[in-house]
């Protein structure tokens, strides 16, 4: 059994005998997978490297190849795509700059508290599909399958909605040729990076997430000299522009609603926040690596969507014809980062934008294949998924769950089809929620886990790393969920155009919420298992041991330091 400090409560038999996954105690035996010596097979560059490998013991059977830089970086920008770059153009047209800045500030908030609490959790149960297998461990296994699959689904469908994206991203160049053949471009592209496994969704992610980074500071410091009357003479912003688009046409658009119907545009723009903890059980350490990551998302939610979205509200109108006009919410022509370029006369800058916003995307489709298919194998591992989806090969690779995922990707070439952008539609509305349930029941396994830590003689002493809020936080994170939500239903039933939806336009906007709960029932009926009662938690099984004597010293160089330093060593 893995130990913890100063003391391990054991518990009893019976309140583990409760049809949870099987947590292997890391102290007794080898766990994780047996990597192999040969170079070419670990990297998965022969034809040896798909044969079976050795899983060794317990349920984390991928690689441990990840490195501290990977985890930082995948945390500050891995999920940065199309929804901020593209997506908040229509969000700013819906809502206007300063619904635009409150519902991502409100979204920021959620996060903040979800991650930290994921940390938590992530730093002492590192397991392969973190997410499904805390709410199967600390809620209930019915709903721990329902938000697996959910999970599943909801990268299956993001990943042939970025390839479509790939191609219009580069429509802005040239419209002539075939989106079909930009489609097989980057989905050849996807799928060799694929075949590097871990360390090639790591690599990919690291460049992928600092060049975003770079452009959205780039962008930030151009944007504030046009702010303050620095642009191009004969642009846009030749002279002092102030704030003056919150004035005309104004800071809000459709009223309430407006201000309802942005909360799913930042929702979407967050999604993918959560792979870190993912990533954490194919770090080496994660107990070393994965706070610092952690704390990277107080920088991203802060000075790249907060500070970045408000240069964006202060330069480009919310009535402007782009992104009134724009064919989708996904007409890159329609991004606000482009047409700051191109308002400004900054010759090539909106190219620049541009290709920054096609690399976001392409990162975000392989982040699809990634965290699609290690959650479908923890499904598979624990009986709830088909076994073949827990095959693993001498590359680390989960085999067939990345074939499925990668497959879900041909479902692109559908909207090259005169029906394919209704098909399209109502595959998008499969995964418009899906985030929020799963960063809703992060929060509830958090708040779950401190009670039954509690009720079995653990300290908070005990845990390695506490998220900032504690419980509290995943209360207010929790509270946030439930009330987008709601926000969400009443956007669905009353759009910000005016009138009432009707039925097609209402099941488009919620169809994540049947879904969820249709999963919800296929796992009681499958497991016929339910809510689990507070003595039924089993807090000790499968902790991965930490180096108390590291934390302690730690610990105690940070509480001789002043208040203020401590308060932000909490935060950064």
């Amino acid at each position: 059994m893995a130990s913890s400090d100063p003391a391990v409560s054991n518990g009893s038999k019976d309140e583990k005998d409760v049809g949870l996954p099987s947590y292997s105690p890391a102290s007794t035996q080898v766990e994780g997978a047996q990597r192999s010596d040969n170079w070419a097979t670990r990297n998965g560059l022969n034809l040896d490297s798909f044969r079976k490998r050795d899983y060794g013991t317990g349920i984390v059977e991928l690689d441990r190849s990840m490195k501290p830089r990977h985890l930082h970086m995948i945390a500050i920008g891995g999920s940065i795509g199309a929804g901020f770059f593209v997506g908040s153009g229509s969000a700013l047209a819906t809502g206007g700059p300063a619904t635009l800045l409150i519902d991502f500030v409100i979204i920021g908030v959620m996060m903040f508290n979800v991650v930290y609490a994921l940390g938590e959790l992530a730093v002492m149960y590192p397991v392969s599909g973190g997410f499904y297998t805390y709410a199967t461990r600390f809620i209930d296994p019915s709903w721990g399958f329902a938000m697996g699959w959910n999970y599943v689904l909801q990268w299956a469908v993001v990943v042939p909605l970025e390839l479509t994206v790939c191609s219009i991203s580069i429509a802005y160049w040239n419209a002539e040729i075939n989106p079909a053949v930009w489609i097989t471009v980057f989905y050849v592209f996807i799928i060799i990076v694929n075949i590097f496994g871990t360390l090639g969704y790591a690599e990919e992610e690291f460049w992928a997430s600092l060049l975003k980074l770079s452009a959205t500071v780039v962008f930030m410091f151009i944007a504030l000299v046009c702010v303050c009357g620095g642009g191009p003479e004969g642009g846009w912003y030749d002279n002092y522009y102030g704030a003056r688009l919150w004035y005309d046409p104004g800071a809000f658009r459709h009223g309430f609603r407006g201000f309802c119907a942005v909360f799913v545009t930042a929702a979407f723009s967050f999604s993918g926040t959560e792979l870190v903890g993912l990533a954490a059980a194919e770090a080496d350490n994660p107990a070393k690596s994965l706070p610092g990551a952690i704390k990277q998302v107080f920088w991203r939610i802060t000075l790249f969507y907060i500070l970045g979205l408000t240069f964006v509200g202060l330069l480009i109108p919310s009535n402007d014809p782009h992104l009134l006009n724009a064919t989708s919410s996904n007409d890159v022509a329609a991004s606000p980062f482009v047409l700051v370029g191109q308002y400004a006369g900054l010759n090539g800058f909106n190219h620049f934008m541009n290709f920054i916003i096609l690399i976001s995307v392409v990162s975000i489709g392989v982040s699809g294949v990634y965290g699609g298919s290690r959650t479908l194998t923890a499904l598979a591992q624990q009986g709830y998924a088909p076994k073949i989806f827990s095959y693993v090969d001498r590359g680390g690779r989960p085999t067939f769950s990345v074939g499925l995922l990668l497959a879900f990707g041909l479902l692109a070439y559908i909207n090259l089809a005169a029906a394919g952008p209704t098909v399209f539609n109502w595959l998008l509305a499969l995964s418009g929620l899906a985030a929020l349930f799963t960063w809703g029941s992060i929060c509830l396994s958090h708040i779950r886990f401190r009670r039954a830590w509690a009720y079995h003689g653990h300290t908070l002493d005990e845990i390695p790393f506490k998220a900032v809020g504690g419980v509290y936080g995943s209360w207010l994170g929790l509270i946030l969920v439930v009330l987008v939500l709601i926000a969400q239903f009443y956007v669905a039933i009353c759009p910000p155009e005016g009138g009432f939806n009707d039925v097609a336009g209402f099941f488009q906007s919620y169809l994540a919420l049947p879904v969820v709960l249709l999963f919800w029932v296929v796992g009681y009926l499958w497991k016929r298992t339910g809510w689990l009662r507070t003595h039924q938690i089993d807090v000790d099984t499968g902790r991965r041991e930490v180096d108390w004597e590291e934390i302690n010293e730690f610990r105690t160089q940070l509480a001789a330091q002043p208040a203020w330093l401590r308060i932000a060593k909490l935060v950064f």
